[in-house]
């Protein structure tokens, strides 16, 4: 696969229309403690393995990958030109995994995009927040209240997103790493937001695990 084939399926494998997001800001949250800048490695450690997640299908695997000027990820949209920059320009390592649920092709995705420091995480998250903003998860998007993860978190539920089915979109930002979680369906049933709230906690721990210089090794109890 060559690394532009990898750009346009990781950012949305297992869902292909949906183009992850988040939308609003943080006071603060559980997200306390070290915040170094992630290296390759360590950014696909923070991604869910299939053992985080039991009960879903691996789509696509953990990966990691250094920026492409000409292919910025696809995931890094922006109101302007300028915001754009702010969040895509100073990215320095990104990854993507992805999975799905029987019967109905539920879709559940995980990306990280991770910065140099603190503040050009959070000026990113800033920036990325006002674009997915509102309703950009559906029609009739409404807030959905995930718990405290991270330092600055944000999450919106819609009755139909693009998969035509119900969909969530959130944004999370745990030290120098902005954190994304997208779930979609063609069926009827949304993955709840008690699901939701899960997933963002795991995650967020993960990524705070890596920048505590631990393995991340937080996953979901099995079923």
């Amino acid at each position: 696969m060559t690394k532009q084939q990898w750009y346009i399926r990781g950012a949305a494998a297992g869902a292909a229309a949906l183009l992850l997001a988040g939308c609003g800001g943080g006071d603060g949250g559980s997200g306390g403690g070290s915040s170094k800048a992630l290296g390759k490695a360590e950014v696909s450690s923070v991604l869910p393995d299939a053992k985080a997640v039991p009960g879903w299908r691996s789509v696509m695997p953990p990966e990691a990958q250094e920026p492409i000027p000409e292919f910025p990820p696809s995931v890094c949209l922006s109101v302007n030109k300028k915001k754009r920059a702010t969040a895509c320009d100073h990215i320095t390592f990104w990854g993507a995994s992805a999975y799905a649920r029987k019967p109905d092709g539920t879709s559940l995705n995980f990306w990280t995009l991770a910065y140099k420091d603190e503040k050009a995480a959070d000026a990113a998250y800033d920036a990325l927040a006002e674009y997915y903003g509102g309703d950009r998860v559906g029609v009739g998007a409404v807030p959905v209240d995930v718990g405290d993860p991270g330092e600055e978190h944000v999450a919106n539920r819609a009755g139909m997103g693009t998969m035509g089915g119900p969909a969530t979109i959130a944004q999370i930002r745990v030290g120098t790493t902005v954190l994304g979680i997208s779930t979609g369906t063609q069926g009827e049933k949304a993955v709840s937001d008690q699901e939701v709230t899960d997933f963002a906690a795991m995650f967020a721990e993960r990524a705070q695990q890596a920048q505590n210089g631990e393995k991340p090794s937080s996953a979901l109890p099995g079923r």
